[in-house]
């Protein structure tokens, strides 16, 4: 068996740390190696205790979750944060990605959704509740994202293929990469191989990144 995965919590909120704690210790794959009560103990312990995850809060005193998280990302690169928060609006999602946190969930997540999301972030993959997409989605268009994607003009950035920019058009419009070989009609190998190909071509760690540079080049409808 694998080895657990060691998790720092970090909440303001004693009855919330401690509700995280006993959801987690529910947990076969999940170690809780300490608890922090604001961002700057948060990034203090992980500098000592080295954990592979911080699930942070956005708000608390004195250091809140994005500076926190920004420290992290500066100090320990390869401590993940995974930012667990009542506030899904969209600029505390932006703010928090940009930080470098590679998770954003809502604390109505339950213990499955949480180990998912430390999972997903291990793995280098972003892990953003669906609740909270559409937010990142509205914070980076002005009018509403529609649910297809037309493949972007010519020329295209960064050496992108038409292909390439066509799956990250419906990378951008929140599809999964079986839903956007399906709407293809290719295989979901050959989604994942353009994926890979074009994440090393626009310097995308991960979709979220990834979503971010479509608006920005007006690779999506909604731009």
């Amino acid at each position: 068996m694998s080895a657990p995965i060691r998790v720092l919590v970090a909440d303001d909120q004693r009855v919330v740390r401690d509700g995280l704690v006993m959801v987690l210790g529910l947990l076969d794959q999940v170690d809780v190696v300490g608890v922090a009560t604001d961002g700057n103990e948060a990034v203090a312990m992980a500098g000592e205790l080295r954990p592979d995850v911080v699930l942070m809060d956005l708000r608390m005193p004195r250091c809140d979750g994005v500076e926190a998280t920004r420290s992290l990302r500066e100090r320990l690169p390869e401590v993940k944060v995974v930012i667990l928060t009542t506030y899904a609006d969209d600029r505390s999602v932006l703010d928090a990605l940009r930080a470098g946190a590679r998770g954003y969930l809502t604390k109505d997540a339950g213990g499955p959704e949480i180990l998912a999301a430390l999972r997903q972030v291990l793995d280098n993959r972003a892990a953003i509740d669906p609740a909270v997409q559409h937010h990142l989605l509205d914070a980076l268009a002005d009018t509403p994202v529609p649910a297809r994607r037309s493949p972007p003009p010519s020329p295209l950035p960064d050496g992108l293929t038409t292909r390439e920019a066509e799956v990250l058009s419906l990378m951008a419009a929140g599809m999964s990469n079986a839903e956007i070989a399906a709407h293809l009609v290719v295989s979901e190998s050959t989604i994942k191989s353009h994926v890979n190909h074009l994440f090393a071509k626009i310097g995308a760690r991960d979709r979220a990144q990834a979503v971010m540079y479509a608006y920005r080049n007006a690779l999506s409808d909604g731009t």
